[in-house]
């Protein structure tokens, strides 16, 4: 089992930047793809990136526009989402989230089903 915190969230001006981090425990990290989520009140939860777990493999949903990268850091169990040109519309809570089943298994990542998540870091875009 691995355990994942969040951190990093804040507030922040509109078209600033923030770097999230999620650090993990328990279980080897590298075992893990990660995946970053976020999920606004009454709406579903939306994947965000993800990433393999040797980092050589990375997924973006189409509507971040290119502003969201996401890295990892292996000797440190760290994975990373760094946000440029934040929007208000970004406000909401992040999850890191985390799924043992290798990236090539999954038919389709942006439905992938991640079985592994943090408590989440609150984002607020401030207009």
């Amino acid at each position: 089992q691995v355990q994942l915190v969040e951190s990093g969230g804040g507030l922040v001006q509109a078209g600033g930047s923030l770097m999230l981090s999620c650090a993990a425990s328990g279980r080897t990290f590298s075992s893990y793809d990660m995946g970053w989520f976020r999920q606004a009140p009454g709406k579903e939860r939306e994947l965000l990136a993800a990433i393999s777990r040797l980092g050589g493999r990375t997924y973006y949903a189409d509507s971040l526009e290119g502003r969201f990268t996401i890295s990892r850091d292996n000797a440190k169990n760290t994975v990373y989402l760094r946000m440029i040109s934040l929007k208000p519309k970004d406000t909401t809570v992040y999850y890191c989230a985390a799924d043992s089943v290798p990236w090539a298994a999954v038919p389709d990542t942006s439905s992938r089903d991640f079985k592994h998540w943090g408590q989440g870091t609150q984002v607020t875009v401030s207009s």
